[in-house]
């Protein structure tokens, strides 16, 4: 099992971020062996098919430069114009072939990690030069890996080379008996299927490859418990720091809350231990709506408020529960306790007409539900 250099085994699969931090390295899956099979395979395919146009055109281009005209040997001036031809020729013809086995060198190795351009595996590294621990990479489990791979190429090509060789050998023999011109078609024709048999014959080494460098790549990225911690703090912060921002973020919205209360029309109470701060607005709102809530010391903060300011508290211990844990800040007050708000507020608008024999009103309809916490926000979101 894989270990860190504190001794711990690193059993769990990268994160994201791990990933992400190993591609900007240029840390990614990448296979020779695969990249070598694509490269030799296409290059066979392509001399396959346009190999015998190529032949008569590269033919062509050696015959004109073997016949020199007699003007181009005693003027030097006129023999470099004909060189640079030559070359410029040469290069058109054999163009197509290398523009695609650049292509292919170039692409290939997207099929198996994905593009990636990373200025930080291009910087230069000692590490790279130097001969300890260029030691320690020859004799570790992967320069083992390497040399097992290196041996099995060499004997799977060997023993392709040698059938086909042999399955060609009367016709190799038979090759002093043709015309130059055709002896060299045939000797051609069989060379280049060996070298496609032979190259084919990769596709067992990279078959085998290509799963062991991504098991390899996905090994090395493996992280410890304690890594996925640490990086889980760097990245959300430290539990200390994202207690004390919520606790901001908490007294921030309290304060906000609180500067609510001065517009509220009444505050109901429970008479100490809950208070929640009521306003409506006829034509305005469509019904009442709480500005502000709290237990405890928030509540005893809303009551002193609101003597502060001159609004009326009333206490109804069943409604002011009901509206704590049914509405949200902002937030309209449920169906189920229009009647009972409605006859507060009523009761608060004939008070400060100054209507000294009016009483609170004891039918305070609040539904059951609405006094437990958790059934109380299901029927909220049911309306």
């Amino acid at each position: 099992m894989a270990e860190n250099e504190n001794g711990q085994e690193k059993t769990e699969q990268p994160t994201a971020k791990r990933l992400n931090d190993a591609r900007e390295k240029g840390q990614i899956a990448r296979s020779r062996e695969f990249n070598t099979f694509m490269i030799l395979i296409v290059g066979g395919a392509y001399l396959l098919f346009f190999g015998s146009y190529l032949g008569i055109r590269l033919s062509a281009l050696m015959t004109d430069a073997l016949t020199l005209d007699r003007s181009l040997i005693f003027d030097p001036g006129l023999l470099l114009p004909y060189l640079r031809d030559l070359l410029t020729r040469a290069l058109l013809i054999i163009t197509p072939l290398f523009a695609i086995l650049m292509a292919i060198a170039l692409f290939g190795p997207i099929l198996i990690g994905g593009f990636n351009f990373s200025t930080q595996a291009l910087a230069p590294k000692f590490s790279k030069v130097n001969p300890i621990t260029g030691m320690k990479r020859v004799f570790s489990v992967q320069g083992l890996v390497e040399l097992f791979k290196a041996l099995g190429k060499f004997t799977l090509v060997l023993i392709v080379a040698w059938l086909t060789i042999s399955a060609f050998l009367d016709q190799l023999l038979a090759l002093g008996e043709h015309p130059v011109e055709r002896g060299i078609i045939e000797a051609g024709r069989m060379a280049l299927w060996t070298f496609i048999l032979t190259s084919a014959a990769l596709i067992l080494v990279a078959a085998i490859d290509v799963p062991f460098q991504l098991w390899n790549h996905n090994k090395q990225l493996k992280m410890t418990l304690q890594e996925i911690k640490d990086e889980f703090k760097e990245s959300d912060g430290k539990p200390e720091v994202k207690g004390r921002i919520r606790q901001l973020q908490m007294e921030m919205a309290q304060r906000r809350m609180m500067g609510e209360v001065p517009k509220a029309d009444v505050v109901i109470t429970n008479p100490t231990h809950f208070a929640v701060a009521i306003a409506y607005e006829p034509g305005v709102m469509r019904a009442p709506r709480l500005l502000a809530k709290g237990i405890d010391d928030v509540a005893a903060a809303i009551r002193a408020l609101a003597e502060e300011h001159g609004i009326m508290r009333v206490e109804a211990p069943r409604v002011a529960r009901a509206i704590y844990f049914t509405t949200d800040l902002k937030q309209e007050i449920p169906g189920g306790l229009f009647v009972a708000v409605a006859r507060i507020l009523a009761y608060v608008y004939q008070i400060r007409r100054e209507d000294a024999d009016v009483d609170l009103p004891d039918d305070l309809p609040v539904p059951d539900e609405y006094l437990d916490p958790h059934r109380a926000r299901q029927a909220r979101s049911q309306e």
